[in-house]
């Protein structure tokens, strides 16, 4: 199996030989000692990842021509993965290098065990958007109907949309606020074959009561106080095509008997008025409410209920789903990268810890939002955790041993090459290197199950 290349750019040959070391078991390195031979290197080249001096020659007792080399490799590569390794170790030099889009910072002298991890997660996150930009740029596996995810969970949801979309068959969509309920009912009039018609939504929680049914069923000039003109409701309006009807558990009682008619019969009356109006319509309800408990408590009729259910999808919370948060948010910082002209931002390994252990109350909405507003407040090409504003994401944590490190990236490693190989642990062991025998030991040592 090919090794990853490493660049090492330091003008001194013992530290070079130190890391050399250290290091040429799992890399194919590659050195130089200044800028002409570290631009050469990079361009013929393209190391995964660069371990870069900042005091270098002429000037090695400050940092420019160091972080002048960063800049180059950053022009030629906004994706590169740059380690700052120097005895420049005051905070402006290790903020200004990280600012201007260094991976990370260590200082002389270097502990090797803790330089083989940190380049060993630069080189696994270098793998992730690696993957990305090649989903992004046509390998659509992950992407459907505009939603992003991996996950079984997100797999399930997909396929649910593909057996359903083709119905006339009314659908509940269960779900926290913010998990894409309405997203999945767009999918799913896509997918219908009233897909040319019209896709209605309303929020049944966002409209006064007293309104809500002439929203519904619309009304008739004189109806009512202000009724100036006849006006069509939104059932009427979406017939030919689809009506999707949110926050479905906040109907009250009076509107749900009209509703539990128009789905038995197809056919309103607008308030005020006798006449008939047929309307075939497709219903889509969704709710972030237990309808099961609405129906015990007698707050939502039973019937109105089977009516609706005929068949149900949940959409899991963002926290359930994985690796998919941190894949999710990266999509969010590239799009909002390029919509505030800010493109090549990348997250910190700060960040990406503190995605992944964020409860993310409001699931993809919240997700979505935070990074918007991080990236319009962003000054440097790497987000860091205090940019997401997700410092107590953190802080509930234990510090991480050198031993939990390793382990949290032989996991992801170990789960991620699983499920690109669909569970093949022969193929998944082949991509990482190591034998079948050893995987299954990994496998075992970190608690990962062979159906995983």
């Amino acid at each position: 199996m090919t090794k990853p290349k490493l660049l090492i750019v330091d003008d001194d040959e013992d530290i070079r030989a130190q890391m050399k070391w250290s290091l040429c078991d799992v890399y194919e390195l590659l050195m130089a000692g200044d800028r002409a031979g570290a631009l050469t290197a990079f361009k013929e080249s393209t190391p995964v990842v660069t371990l870069l001096d900042l005091g270098l020659p002429p000037c090695t007792n400050s940092p420019e021509e160091g972080l002048a080399i960063l800049s180059a490799f950053l022009t030629l590569d906004p994706q590169a993965k740059v380690i700052v390794v120097s005895g420049q170790d005051d905070k402006q030099n290790a903020l200004q290098a990280v600012g201007a889009g260094a991976y990370d910072f260590l200082c002389k002298p270097v502990n090797m065990d803790e330089l083989r991890l940190v380049v060993e997660r630069c080189v696994y996150v270098s793998e992730l958007e690696h993957e990305y930009r090649a989903m992004q740029q046509g390998t659509q596996a992950e992407v459907f109907e505009d939603m992003l995810g991996g996950s079984p969970q997100m797999q399930a949801v997909f396929d649910f949309i593909r057996k359903v979309g083709p119905t006339s068959a009314p659908v509940l969509i269960l779900g926290e606020s913010g998990t894409g309920k309405e997203m999945v009912a767009r999918a799913l009039h896509r997918r219908s074959a009233q897909c040319g018609g019209p896709f209605v939504a309303i929020n049944c929680n966002s409209i006064p009561e007293n309104l809500l049914e002439s929203e519904l069923f619309g009304h008739e000039k004189g109806a009512f106080t202000g009724a100036d003109k006849q006006r069509k409701g939104h059932i009427e309006s979406a017939a030919g095509g689809t009506l999707f009807l949110d926050e479905i558990g906040e109907l009250p009682p009076s509107v749900q008997v009209k509703l539990l008619r128009f789905l038995q019969e197809k056919c309103i009356q607008r308030v005020g008025g006798r006449q008939e109006i047929q309307s075939d319509a497709r219903v889509i309800a969704a709710t972030n409410k237990n309808l099961q408990e609405f129906v015990a408590a007698e707050k939502f009729r039973e019937d109105l209920y089977f009516r609706l259910a005929v068949v149900v999808v949940k959409m899991p919370p963002l926290r359930e789903r994985g690796s998919d948060i941190v894949l999710v948010a990266k999509a969010f910082l590239h799009k909002y990268g390029i919509e505030h002209a800010k493109p090549g931002l990348t997250y910190a390994p700060d960040a990406l810890r503190a995605l992944t252990h964020h409860r993310w109350p409001g699931n993809v909405r919240e997700l979505q939002n935070r990074v918007r507003r991080t990236v319009i407040m962003a000054d440097g090409k790497r987000v860091n955790v205090r940019d997401l504003e997700l410092t107590d994401a953190l802080s509930s944590l234990p510090p991480q041993t050198l031993k939990e490190a390793r382990e949290t990236v032989e996991r992801d490693m170990v789960q991620d090459a699983l499920r690109r190989h669909m569970g093949k642990v022969a193929s998944a062991a082949l991509e990482l290197g190591i034998s079948r025998p050893t995987f299954y030991e990994l496998m075992e040592k970190l608690g990962i199950a062979k159906d995983s």
